[in-house]
């Protein structure tokens, strides 16, 4: 996973579905659908997917879901949800102690759902 400290995010309503905007250090954008929230104790951490163009239903060859992911590896990362002095979410990066909670929390999940 990459470490995505070094990320400004922002969130957008896109069709009722979560979107996350990753700006890098040198203003690239990437963009990553919320997939799911997992609550840990008392935090929640969203699972991001990476959005490309078989993402996109929205015939606009202009938008930003159509800028293709080169590496597999950054398709999916973690970010817990925190809460700005507005009352506005925040993505921040878990500590690696609350990825391994995630993580385990995630299987966990996977194995109710493969036992449904």
């Amino acid at each position: 996973m990459e470490d995505n400290k070094d990320f400004e995010l922002e969130h957008d309503h896109i069709d009722e579905e979560e979107i996350v905007v990753f700006t890098d250090e040198d203003g690239n954008e990437m963009y990553f659908r919320e997939e799911m929230v997992i609550p840990v104790g008392e935090k929640s951490f969203a699972v991001l997917c990476a959005l490309d163009v078989d993402d996109c239903e929205c015939g606009d060859e202009e938008c930003h879901c159509h800028d293709e992911e080169d590496d597999d590896d950054d398709n999916v990362v973690i970010a817990r949800i925190d809460f700005d002095e507005d009352g506005n979410e925040t993505y921040l990066a878990p500590t690696d102690e609350e990825f391994e909670e995630v993580k385990a929390a995630y299987e966990k999940l996977v194995e109710e759902w493969d036992e449904e």
